[in-house]
């Protein structure tokens, strides 16, 4: 189980992929520094010159990793896969850095991963009873095990049968030396979409990431999709379909960049939509709307435009802070948020303030947020989520794998608001919530109702490779 620092939650990761172009290593730095927000323990790019798949990763946000000038120069080629990483299953160490590289009979490979295996353990525990070696302790590893054990002889099948056998929430990108292969599981859980620039394609977690290296947006990769990529263009294989679409609602609520396009919808129009329904749901009279930056902007000025409330600044956010900040004695948690956020005692003075945050995970930074805006001199401090209480623990890549760490698991809103000392609080229905998305049904609701999509193995809970 991941606890975190700050008391927000953490995606697993994000992964970027280029075939086609003699400069990939360097787009792909360029992609995941756009897809930095996605993971921000380690960063790595693994390249292909047609010949050989050469590997560099490390510990750190993406232009610490590549900030030697040696390093672009020996990752040439003209296709390349890079990942940002933040551990849910594995921990933070070098050795799980992605992506991972391994050479079996089919040569050498190279795999970057978005998403959590929930039958992870069960493959791990039968693999090393017969024999097999891991190099990590990521659940991303089994499918390089599960190529190497397959007796197909062209890597996409090896991959297909590899992936046919998993169960939970991936993106993959596989790189070897002529070929660049992406895959989606068939529930559709993390975003992955399909670009192009020139003659080479391109593939991220975000289309945000084709932007800034001025990609064209092609399409979503569909769930249950392997894309294959070489010299002859791109072909597409299926895996089989699954009863339903398993979408995160959270990638819209939270994880992804409001300048992207995910799940065939833009971010930003659906997290003003958020906050829309949520001033129509819970109105309050008050002075003026503000956020806790960066995740709350977008869905307050949805909140103030529905409202009349009108939005002002009222926090700032540090954003020279790196997401664990260490102090010099033992209340790190109380000077957290003072260093990351700083109130605007002009804007806050004998106001009623609306707060609009995406979330709350244990209360502690909300409580903390409360007590600076007061001491500020707000002179009322309504809370509103524009997303319903987290109830449940989450197995598709979301750092929440135990119900301990949600405050909502085991309170009522009024004890809530009781405990982060706000007049108010209100969360957004999930009924709301769904009805500012196209299509409702085909997203997963599970941290918020406990209905997961997929067989969830008593002790993931406690599992932490």
């Amino acid at each position: 189980m991941i606890v975190t620092d700050d008391d927000r939650l953490h995606e697993e990761c994000g992964v970027f992929g280029i075939f086609g172009d003699n400069e990939a290593a360097e787009k792909a730095y360029l992609g995941l520094y756009a897809l930095q927000h996605r993971g921000q323990e380690s960063a790595g790019i693994a390249s292909s010159d047609g010949e050989d798949v050469r590997l560099h990763k490390g510990l750190g946000l993406v232009w610490s990793v590549f900030s030697d000038p040696l390093t672009m120069p020996s990752l040439r080629g003209m296709a390349a896969i890079g990942h940002n990483r933040y551990s849910t299953k594995g921990a933070s160490d070098l050795v799980n850095a992605q992506p991972i590289s391994i050479e079996c009979k089919a040569g050498k490979m190279a795999v970057a991963h978005n998403g959590t295996l929930t039958n992870a353990l069960e493959f791990r525990r039968d693999m090393q009873d017969k024999g097999s070696i891991f190099q990590t302790t990521s659940d991303s590893e089994i499918i390089l095990h599960l190529i190497a054990r397959s007796q197909e002889s062209a890597v996409e099948d090896m991959l297909r049968g590899g992936l046919k056998k998993i169960v939970g929430a991936y993106c993959f990108l596989l790189l070897t030396p002529d070929k660049l292969i992406a895959a989606r599981d068939p529930h559709g859980f993390r975003p992955l979409s399909l670009g192009k620039i020139g003659n080479a394609y391109v593939v991220a977690s975000e289309s945000c990431a084709f932007d800034i290296i001025g990609a064209e947006y092609l399409r979503t990769i569909a769930p249950g999709e392997i894309v294959v990529i070489d010299s002859k263009g791109l072909t597409s294989l299926t895996l089989p379909p699954v009863q339903r679409k398993s979408f995160c609602i959270f990638e819209h609520i939270y994880f992804s960049r409001p300048d992207s396009f995910v799940f065939g919808e833009k971010v930003d129009k659906v997290r003003r939509s958020l906050g829309k329904q949520l001033a129509r749901e819970a109105p309050v009279d008050a002075d003026i709307t503000i956020s806790v930056p960066d995740s709350g902007n977008t869905a307050a000025l949805g909140y103030a435009r529905a409202s009349g409330i009108k939005y002002e600044i009222g926090l700032i956010r540090n954003h020279y802070v790196g997401r664990t900040f260490i102090a010099p004695h033992q209340d790190k948690r109380k000077l957290d948020v003072k260093v990351k956020l700083n109130p605007v005692s002009g804007v806050l003075r004998d106001r009623r303030v609306v707060l609009i945050d995406d979330s709350i995970v244990r209360g502690t930074t909300m409580r903390q947020i409360v007590h600076l805006l007061r001491s500020k001199g707000a002179k009322e401090v309504h809370v509103r989520i524009s997303s319903p209480p987290i109830t449940c623990p989450c197995y598709y890549g979301i750092d929440i794998s135990n119900k301990a760490e949600l405050i909502a698991s085991a309170q009522q809103v009024s004890d809530i608001q009781a405990y982060i000392e706000a007049d108010s609080l209100a969360y957004l229905t999930i009924e709301g919530m769904l009805s500012t998305v196209q299509e409702p049904a085909q997203y997963c609701t599970a941290c918020f109702d406990g209905k997961y999509p997929t067989p969830v193995p008593l002790e993931f809970d406690k599992y932490c490779f």
